[in-house]
């Protein structure tokens, strides 16, 4: 039978465990690879109605991406808030939300994203807010998305004063009598966003397509989706949007949507379980996981510790945040992924700290095996040496960002001191020691592109550092082999899906098409790998997008 569609040209199909697995041509029929092999093999498979994709000789084919850890349907809200990613200065971003303010409605709040205490020197206030946007409501999520900065109008519609108790995993950044200074930590921030007006199912549907498309112009063909940020009643208007997408096939890639604690009852009782489609009018749109949080992060200084953060002059620590703190406390998370495996939905857990990890390793642990997606821990920023060996030996997969590391090494090295190197961001312990090991951007936190992440797990290092800054942990560098298989075969492998991720027969004909220089060793940084951009993109050997 002729082949529907034939790629020739240097093709790595990622086939065994290790190696490229270079090909001369890959054959395609009803969506899959058929043949991968030599041309002149292939050429015989051939007929006048093939669709040819021809390489350049200065050109490369790989399987497409999987973002692991991307948050599609609030990334999608957020292409219409405020971005403060690249303001410089709290000037700079009181700038923006200045803007805000003239142009929207008096009635609508400000939202946005971005800011980061570190970049801009100090933590900002809602008196800072007040200034530039009198009687506003606004809230604006930082860079880590872990603490929120809030102004005078939203505190007060919140009900936040001094007698306002910290909720449970959650902190009121206060000044010298107990006042509100307008940042929520954690918990506390669901204080304000559970007054902000969610985003309808329309608004959802319409901006999750708009940034899909951007992803598949990237190379990005599948995204695992933790969830949304608000608090969800029943499955939640991100979830309808995406089933509508389905439905409709209007989803340019695929999605594994996950939910969040308050989610999971509606889920069990739906009979959703981690793998079906949310429509069986469509495949593209699956059931994910059930996503938890252990702790919180580096930048917000509530990533949970088995030792005390280091401590920093003049910036105090609210009273016992000192070893950082638990967002759902350990039995909580073991009790709730016993609750989700029960009814068939694999959880993932975030963890940051090394406290963390190790209590969402006991959480996790005990659910291994007992549904199709593998149980994750996402991020696993600081690892413990005694907890190295427990992702492989018990079925616990890690989904890792290495773009972090960008924004994050300085940090980490002054809030961490001697662990930053020795026992962070340790991808290469990971995967040398079996473990399932997969990539992501955590967008809208980083930016979408997943190419700068790919050459900074390679080189550990980035050129927005300083001048003379040595790269963070380079023993913990992996091989460019290792982390485009983390990228394109390990996300795939989380989700069961044994289909996808390699270009060898059997498998769904998702293909890039990069410049070759892309994947010339040694990696440079801030060379050809960290802004490749495709040619060509297949996804079920139809074209998703061509340059």
């Amino acid at each position: 039978m002729p082949l529907d569609a034939l790629v020739t040209g240097r093709i790595a199909t990622f086939a065994g465990e290790s190696g490229f697995g270079w090909v001369e041509a890959v054959g395609i029929k009803n969506g899959r690879v058929a043949f991968a092999g030599s041309a002149i093999e292939l050429e015989t498979r051939a007929d006048p109605f093939t669709v040819r994709h021809e390489l350049d000789p200065d050109e490369v084919a790989i399987p497409g991406l999987t973002d692991a850890h991307l948050h599609l349907a609030d990334g999608g809200i957020a292409l219409e808030q405020v971005d403060l990613e690249k303001s410089r200065s709290l000037d700079d971003g009181l700038a923006l939300v200045a803007e805000a303010h003239g142009r929207l409605p008096e009635a609508d709040w400000i939202e946005g994203h971005g800011w980061d205490p570190d970049r801009w020197g100090r933590w900002p206030t809602a008196d800072d807010l007040d200034r530039v946007a009198p009687g506003r409501r606004v809230a604006l999520w930082a860079h880590d998305h872990h603490s929120l900065w809030v102004s005078g109008p939203a505190l007060e519609v919140a009900g936040v004063d001094h007698e306002t108790a910290d909720p449970a995993g959650g902190i009121v950044r206060r000044d010298e009598d107990r006042v509100p200074t307008g940042v929520l930590h954690e918990a506390a921030s669901r204080l304000v966003t559970d007054r902000v007006p969610r985003p309808t199912e329309d608004r959802y549907e319409r901006l999750i397509a708009a940034l899909a498309h951007q992803l598949v112009e990237l190379g990005i063909v599948a995204v695992h989706d933790p969830g949304a940020l608000a608090l969800q009643t029943g499955l939640g208007p991100s979830v309808a949007a995406y089933r509508r997408l389905a439905e409709r096939r209007a989803l340019p890639l695929r999605v594994h949507v996950c939910i969040r604690e308050e989610q999971l009852s509606a889920a069990a009782e739906a009979g959703l379980r981690s793998g079906d489609r949310l429509s069986p009018d469509g495949e593209r749109a699956r059931v994910g996981w059930l996503k938890l949080f252990a702790d919180g992060t580096l930048a917000s200084r509530t990533a949970a510790l088995l030792e005390p953060i280091e401590s920093e002059p003049g910036q105090p620590l609210p009273p016992g945040t000192e070893r950082g703190v638990f967002i759902t406390p350990p039995a909580r998370q073991a009790e709730l992924a016993r609750k989700a495996a029960d009814a068939g939905i694999a959880t993932i857990i975030h963890a940051i700290g090394d406290r963390a990890v190790r209590a969402a390793l006991d959480a996790l642990e005990p659910t291994a095996g007992r549904t199709p997606l593998m149980p994750r821990l996402e991020h696993v920023q600081l690892l413990h040496p005694d907890d190295r060996e427990r992702f492989a030996r018990n079925g616990v997969a890690a989904s890792v960002q290495p773009v972090h590391l960008r924004a994050d090494a300085a940090a980490a090295r002054r809030l961490w001191g001697e662990r930053a190197e020795r026992n962070g961001y340790t991808w290469r312990t990971l995967v040398d020691s079996g473990a399932v090991v997969a990539f992501g951007t955590d967008a809208p936190v980083e930016p979408i592109d997943p190419w700068p992440g790919l050459a900074m797990a390679v080189t550990r290092t980035d050129p927005s550092w300083p001048a003379g800054t040595p790269p963070f942990g380079p023993d913990e560098a992996l091989s460019l082999e290792r982390a485009l298989r983390a990228a394109c075969v390990a996300p795939a492998v989380t989700a069961g899906e044994r289909d996808r991720g390699r270009l060898i027969p059997g498998q769904r004909a998702d293909l890039v098409i990069l410049p070759i220089e892309a994947l010339i060793e040694p990696v440079v940084p801030g060379g050809a790998l960290s802004t490749a951009r495709p040619r060509l993109v297949l996804i079920d050997g139809q074209v998703g997008y061509e340059a």
